[in-house]
C-alpha cells in the first residue's frame, strides 16, 4: 500500500468520525453555553448542573440524527471493504 493511499483512507476515516460524532458535539456545545450563560447570570455555582440537559440534548441528536449516522457509516464500511480490494494483488 503506498503512502497516498494511507493518507486517503486516514483522511476518509477522519471525516466520517466528523461527520458522525459532529451533531452531537456541536449540540452539548450549545447546551453547555446556555447552561454556563444561565449559571453566570444567576451566580448558580453548581458543576452538576450541565450534566443532565448536555446528556438529554446528546441523546436527542443521537435520535434524531441516527439515519444519517447509519448511512454515513455503511457508506464508509463499503469504502474500507473496496479498499481492501485494491490491496490485494
Amino acid at each position: 500500500m503506498e503512502h497516498a493511499e494511507v493518507i486517503l483512507v486516514l483522511q476518509d476515516a477522519i471525516t466520517t468520525i466528523l461527520k458522525v460524532a459532529g451533531p452531537m458535539l456541536i449540540a452539548a456545545m450549545v447546551v453547555g453555553l446556555i447552561i454556563s450563560i444561565f449559571q453566570a447570570t444567576t451566580q448558580i455555582n453548581e458543576q452538576t448542573l450541565a450534566f443532565v440537559p448536555k446528556l438529554v440534548a446528546v441523546l436527542l441528536v443521537l435520535l434524531l440524527a441516527s439515519g444519517f449516522i447509519f448511512t454515513t457509516m455503511e457508506e464508509f464500511t463499503t469504502r474500507m471493504f473496496g479498499y481492501v480490494g485494491t490491496l490485494i494483488k
